[in-house]
């Protein structure tokens, strides 16, 4: 499908996501991913403030409020807790989560797991899938939007874990 991958090897499409357990049949299977100069430790804190904003494109997702670009020392994400909020508005839920490791959610009908895989000298690939069941009609659609918004995201997520463990 158009814009179904983004960033992933093989291997990474393969591999078991927690988003999969939520949705028998998705007809919209979509993985981005990129890899992150710092350990798991300094990714981690950012993809659980997910749950303030949407670290997209703040214009369109945020209504123009920008994404907080320090850490504000959440406690972990809990099940049932919001994903996200944006423009003000809590949107989502947390389905599942497994601290330092992976964050799943749903939002608007689409499942997405968050996951942070440590890599050999403090690096991080951070990966994200998403599934949903949708008209199939809908989903080459949905797959660009997504793959706009959601490479946006982990980009931002990227450039802020990096940016804080650099010495000042």
């Amino acid at each position: 499908m158009i814009g179904d991958r983004w960033g992933v090897t093989d291997s990474e499409t393969l591999r078991s996501y927690s988003c999969d357990d939520f949705v028998v049949a998705p007809v919209l299977r979509a993985w981005r991913g990129v890899w992150v100069e710092v350990s798991v430790a300094a990714v981690w804190p950012w993809v659980a403030q997910l749950r303030l904003a949407p670290y997209s494109y703040d214009w369109i997702d945020n209504r123009g409020r920008r994404s907080p670009r320090q850490l504000m020392g959440l406690p972990e994400p809990q099940v049932g807790e919001t994903f996200t909020t944006a423009g003000g508005r809590k949107l989502g839920r947390i389905i599942a989560v497994d601290p330092g490791k992976q964050l799943t959610s749903t939002i608007m009908g689409a499942f997405m797991s968050y996951v942070v895989v440590p890599q050999e000298r403090n690096r991080t690939r951070l990966l994200l899938k998403v599934v949903m069941q949708t008209a199939r009609w809908a989903a080459p659609g949905l797959s660009v939007g997504d793959l706009i918004m959601a490479r946006r995201q982990l980009l931002n997520l990227k450039q802020l874990a990096e940016r804080s463990q650099r010495p000042d």
